[in-house]
């Protein structure tokens, strides 16, 4: 998806075609080249993948599910609501508590390029017909 000229894309998440990281983490994204929104499912049987990203900050916010959220040295209990800054090149892995799956959005401006894969699905989306509000 590239600047200006292009038509709305209007979607839901339940729509949107989701990859497996690896078992018990997926992910789904809606963006452009300018900003991106990924909808990570964390179930809780998966295993933790501590990790960094040079370059970019990164906004996690928790939608659903409660979690030990690892950012550097520090552990944060979240929950849905909770909001998370994590700067670039700082490790950060995420744990989740209880039995529920975890929703976290996280969003990333600009977006990040090895993930522009996952709004491939929009060009053909931007193709459709708008709904009515």
């Amino acid at each position: 998806m590239g600047e200006g000229g292009e038509r709305p894309v209007v979607a839901n998440w339940s729509a949107i075609p989701s990859e497996t990281v690896r078992p018990g983490v997926s992910r789904k994204a809606f963006g452009t080249d300018e900003v991106l929104l990924v909808m990570n499912e964390i179930e809780p049987v998966m295993q933790p993948g501590p990790h960094s990203h040079e370059g970019f900050d990164q906004i996690a916010c928790i939608i659903s599910g409660e979690a030990v959220y690892h950012v550097g040295d520090d552990a944060h209990r979240v929950g849905p609501g909770s909001l998370l800054l994590i700067p670039a090149g700082v490790t950060h892995w995420i744990e989740p508590v209880g039995d529920q799956t975890v929703e976290n959005l996280d969003v990333f401006a600009p977006a990040r390029s090895d993930l522009a894969h996952l709004v491939e699905w929009m060009g053909a989306a931007s193709d459709q017909p708008v709904p009515d509000s």
